[in-house]
């Protein structure tokens, strides 16, 4: 399978911004219509849509449910959701939500069995984020850095049946540094779960060496402010992603 490129929808106060290094403070809004964001990422070709309840994942649970529901309503392809996702309650809502993905995060370092749980419930549903700072996973949106590594943390997920690892180098996200390849791959070749890249990513080259490393385990990557700011053309980068 080629490297899949995930366009990111990421949502606060209902609108479509992107976050630098993950501070509320520091969001760029790009929209108001999130669900048209998503068709717009359809029509040049995207089947998969990464979307991020912001509001969600300092609350600890759904904020921004009308504008995921209008995307999963109008977007074809598949959508994967994060933010805020804690509770078994709120894993079935999603996917009785039409979601294909659900990402778990902060309760994936405080609740490992939840997740066990989970990706037993809803087999190659479950995606948990592995975010860090300096190697060091961080969780509460970004708040809290604990001292669980991201090795360590994806490790424990080994025999539990998730779908991949979300692997975000939270210290490049939103600032068009460039995504840590380096750091991904070596959490790839670490684990034997597929891996998505994620933060930082800033142009076509990157999306060229991660279709590379697909055979060894990036499943995908994952692109917002770049696409945003017309740095990078998604459908160039899925031109890329395939031929690779």
């Amino acid at each position: 399978m080629s490297l899949i490129v995930f366009p990111a929808i990421d949502l606060k106060g209902g609108q479509v911004v992107r976050l630098a290094e993950g501070d509320m403070d520091r969001a760029t809004v790009y929209g108001d219509d999130p669900a048209a964001q998503a068709m717009l990422f359809a029509e040049a070709g995207a089947g998969h849509l990464h979307v991020v309840d912001l509001d969600g994942a300092f609350a600890g649970e759904s904020r921004n449910g009308d504008a995921v529901r209008a995307i999963v309503s109008r977007f074809p392809g598949h959508v994967q959701l994060g933010g805020g996702i804690r509770t078994p309650q709120s894993v079935e809502q999603w996917f009785g939500a039409g979601v294909a993905r659900v990402v778990i995060g902060t309760a994936a370092l405080e609740n490992p069995q939840f997740v066990r749980d989970m990706a037993a419930a809803f087999p190659g549903g479950i995606v948990v984020a592995v975010d860090a700072r300096d190697g060091m996973v961080a969780t509460k949106g970004w708040a809290d850095v604990s001292t669980t590594s991201a090795v360590d943390l994806a490790r424990r997920f080994e025999d539990a049946g998730v779908a991949a690892l979300l692997f975000t180098d939270v210290g490049r996200d939103g600032l068009l540094k460039g995504c840590n390849v380096e750091a991904t791959v070596d959490l790839a070749r670490a684990v034997s779960i597929p891996v998505i890249a994620s933060g930082g990513v800033k142009g076509i080259a990157e999306i060229h060496v991660l279709a590379l490393h697909n055979r060894n385990g990036i499943e995908g990557v994952i692109t917002g402010r770049a696409l945003y700011d017309g740095r990078l053309d998604l459908a160039a980068a899925l031109s890329v992603a395939a031929a690779a």
